[in-house]
């Protein structure tokens, strides 16, 4: 029993493993791990750079987040690595407090996704609201396309700000040193890949882009800048694994906890809706509680090793099943190709234009934007609407932590609204007072938060008898308001009985005691029986 109840966190990669792993399958997990390896690269650079931090850094987070998510994981075909959704809040905690507070926060990230994980919460992505999900997702794309216009026009800034109006009043001002040979290689950049998306969707966009760059840098000797140029020679080895500095005071530990549960909640997120589509295209069910176990262990891992915060990545998982991927095999193999290039390619990626990286960036965040689901949304629901144009502003004009809390809180209240509007529950007077003294009343409809205020309006007599058969679902709220009205009851002599208690109505009362307090002779499943205990009473 203890073991099978452990089944779900076996990874992925052990089943495969041991159920038998032919040479055609590593043949073709070995094209797709390095076809997803090398797609990797650039989008890994240029999260990086969005992010704060330097491009090598998002080759680490690829390196090690990819292979140890492949390893643990609940997922046959998960790729892991730094992830748009992420871009956002690890710019703000690098502007804010730097790489020491960003490490802080993915260690806490990591313990939070292990809690999740083990608390089994993964099935809980369904209860996410949608309209907070696409709302921070459209201004994450909103917020990663402003800070690509400083690299794809050549801007010159001395002072950059810190937040989004900063950034476009500094783009203002800073317009007169607009580079044109930069901007018209960062628009001939989205050409290509608007090409190449549309007329041939299987070459690797980002990659070929990235050559053209390089060669017409190279053949016109264009004044644009490079990684290398703005940033110094890329290192070409991983860094030695190493622990930050703890020593920080409690307002730090309450920022280090905050951002980490940003970032758990949203990795997680993304790293659950990335295993249903992967999963799903090849017809399996991803185990979800064991995916946020590898989420785990690979943000611990990467930022033991310098990188960024981790996720898994929607567009390489889905490319990795395109091109054959059918085991975690491929991911591991995607995360060698990378490190590979590191090694052995680092002088051809210190020559990447910084505009051609801020073009696919652009792409991307257009891509990650979720129109073709905003507007219909937005016109769907006013409440939802609301919902998702609040935390869709309040994600690049405020910090997505306060959106997210902001968004949260507003569906709750819509919900709790809508609850209100639509449970049609009413007490309905079967019988009203007799020469006997008895009075019958009837619930008709859930009994919870909402509409526990129905009892306060009843009277009381000799004996009062409440039929429950009716009520599908009574939350705590509701039995406060049993045990309130049973207390006024007695308080005015009156005897309480409850008649149509079904059984699991009746472990829900027993379960807050109010079962014993009633007294068990008080309570019936049947109106006859609750009837002739109230006769008995006159």
């Amino acid at each position: 029993m203890a073991i099978s109840r452990w089944q779900e966190f076996v990874p992925e990669v052990y089943r495969v493993l041991r159920g038998g792993y032919s040479f055609s399958s590593f043949r073709k997990d070995l094209m797709a791990g390095l076809t997803v390896g090398i797609l990797a690269i650039p989008i890994a650079l240029a999260f990086a750079i969005s992010s704060g931090v330097s491009p090598e850094q998002g080759l680490y987070t690829a390196i090690i987040g990819g292979f140890l998510v492949s390893l643990f994981s609940g997922s046959r075909v998960q790729i892991g690595g730094p992830g748009a959704v992420l871009v956002l809040i690890t710019f703000q905690i690098m502007q804010k407090s730097g790489y020491q507070t960003l490490c802080l926060s993915m260690l806490a990230a990591s313990i939070f996704l292990l809690v999740f994980g083990i608390l089994k919460l993964g099935s809980w992505i369904k209860y996410v609201p949608t309209s907070v999900i696409i709302g921070c997702t459209s201004g994450i794309a909103v917020s990663i396309f402003s800070l690509q216009i400083t690299d794809f026009l050549g801007l010159r800034i001395q002072n950059p700000a810190h937040n989004f109006i900063g950034h476009w009043t500094s783009y203002y001002n800073a317009f007169s040193t607009l580079n044109v040979y930069t901007t018209l290689l960062g628009v001939g950049s989205i050409g290509v890949i608007i090409f190449l998306r549309s007329k041939t969707p299987k070459i690797p966009w980002g990659l070929t882009v990235i050559g053209l760059g390089i060669a017409v840098c190279f053949f016109f000797d264009l004044p644009v800048e490079t990684i290398g140029s703005h940033f110094g020679k890329m290192k070409t080895r991983l860094p030695s694994p190493t622990f930050p500095s703890f020593a920080i005071s409690m307002s730090e530990l309450m920022d280090v906890l905050t951002n980490g549960l940003i970032i758990a909640f949203l990795a997680g997120v993304e790293s659950l809706i990335s295993t249903l589509i992967g999963d799903g295209l090849i017809d399996r069910h991803p185990r979800s509680n064991c995916e946020l176990i590898a989420q785990g262990i690979a943000n611990f891992g990467v930022a033991l090793f310098g990188g960024i915060p981790e996720t898994g990545a929607i567009p390489r998982t889905c490319a990795n099943v395109q091109v054959g991927g059918r085991t975690p095999i491929a991911g591991i193999i995607h995360s060698l190709t990378v490190f590979c290039m590191l090694c052995v390619f680092s002088q051809v990626l210190d020559l990447i234009p910084l505009t051609t990286l801020a073009a696919i960036l652009i792409v991307v965040s257009y891509l990650i934007s979720d129109v073709e689901r905003f507007i219909p949304f937005v016109k769907a629901s006013y409440g939802e609407g609301f919902i998702l144009l609040t935390t869709f502003l309040l994600t690049f004009l405020v910090g997505i932590q306060f959106s997210i809390i902001a968004g949260t809180f507003l569906s709750t209240l819509l919900f709790m609204y809508q609850m209100s509007r639509r449970s049609k529950t009413k007490i309905k007077v079967l019988q009203k007072p007799s020469d006997l003294g008895i009075e019958v009343y009837e619930v008709q409809g859930p009994l919870f938060f909402g509409t526990t205020d129905l009892l306060k309006e009843l009277p009381s007599s000799q004996v009062l008898i409440l039929d429950m058969q009716f009520v599908p679902i009574i939350d705590a709220s509701g039995m406060f308001a049993l045990h309130e009205f049973f207390l006024k009851c007695t308080k005015n002599g009156t005897h309480f009985i409850l008649s149509g208690v079904h059984e699991k109505l009746r472990e829900d009362i027993e379960q807050l005691g109010l079962i014993d307090m009633v007294h068990r002779d008080n309570i019936f499943s049947d109106m006859s029986l609750a009837l002739a205990k109230a006769k008995s009473l006159i």
